[in-house]
């Protein structure tokens, strides 16, 4: 007979924000995976709970995942947790779930906490949110990720870490536009904190801790164009390290016009 894989979601800061059913599946599973021990034994600790650990964590997770299998076919259960919220969502976990699906055994969740859910309660938007997670490190990157939105009608929620804040903040700004944001921080911890204000005009001063940004819905559409600084948006692009072809392009989609309304500008930058 197989184990079972239980994905089970844990406090994202305040220690006693877990389920009754996580605390129980943690203390009766065989084994439990996590990203960092040393983070999961605080925990374990504070609730008393004493299992074997091992690691799986974002650059193993195949390797992760064919351990997490082999002990699955011995019989065995084995809890998923990661450093925080929910495994899968920003966190390592989804080529596990792939893995065991494929192979047929048997895998399911404990619900709890989520940074996600938490922020996009916190900030008070309607409608619907687009869940980007982080950015990453590279201007490329982050566009891919970015560019579907430009003109979204959903809001869109994103991770950051502390020393990113800043720049990923500026980075929206050009790409996005000045539009409503919130940067909501260290949630469910002491000194959780919400700021509203403007992209491009929203400061931050000393950032410290984990981030959720939540940028509203677009705006409807500049219909003025000649009230349009095109050469100014594609300056600050191309300064930022942005192909010059790219940055009329995003220009372009970003207020439904043609390229040849915008490359103009571009001749000399």
């Amino acid at each position: 007979m197989t184990g079972k894989c239980f994905l089970v979601a844990t406090p994202i800061g305040n220690l006693k924000d877990i389920t009754l059913r996580a605390l129980e599946t943690l203390k009766e599973v065989d084994v439990i995976a996590c990203e960092d021990t040393r983070h999961t034994l605080v925990l374990l600790n504070h609730y008393a709970i004493k299992k074997p650990l091992i690691s799986y964590y974002q650059h193993k997770e195949r390797e992760g995942a064919a351990q997490i299998m082999a002990l699955l076919n011995e019989g065995k259960n084995v809890a998923l947790v990661s450093d925080a919220g929910m495994p899968c969502i920003s966190d390592p976990g989804s080529i596990l779930v792939g893995t065991l699906r494929e192979s047929g055994l048997d895998v399911t969740v404990i619900p709890g906490a989520s940074a996600l859910t938490a922020a996009v309660a916190l900030s008070g938007i309607e409608g619907t949110f687009s869940f980007i997670g982080f950015l990453g490190d590279k201007n490329k990157d982050k566009l891919d990720k970015i560019k579907p939105f430009i003109d979204s009608p959903t809001a869109l929620v994103i991770y950051c870490s502390p020393h990113d804040l800043i720049k990923n903040l500026a980075f929206l700004f050009e790409i996005l536009g000045a539009r409503r944001t919130h940067v909501i921080k260290e949630i469910t911890k002491i000194y959780e904190k919400a700021v509203v204000g403007t992209l491009g005009q929203i400061e931050i001063e000393n950032p410290r801790g984990e981030y959720v940004i939540i940028v509203e819905a677009a705006n409807k559409p500049v219909n003025d164009v000649e009230k349009i600084d095109f050469a100014a948006e594609l300056k600050v692009l191309i300064a930022g390290g942005m192909q010059k072809k790219d940055a009329v392009s995003l220009v372009c989609e970003k207020y439904g016009v043609s390229k040849n309304r915008v490359y103009p500008f571009s001749i000399g930058l």
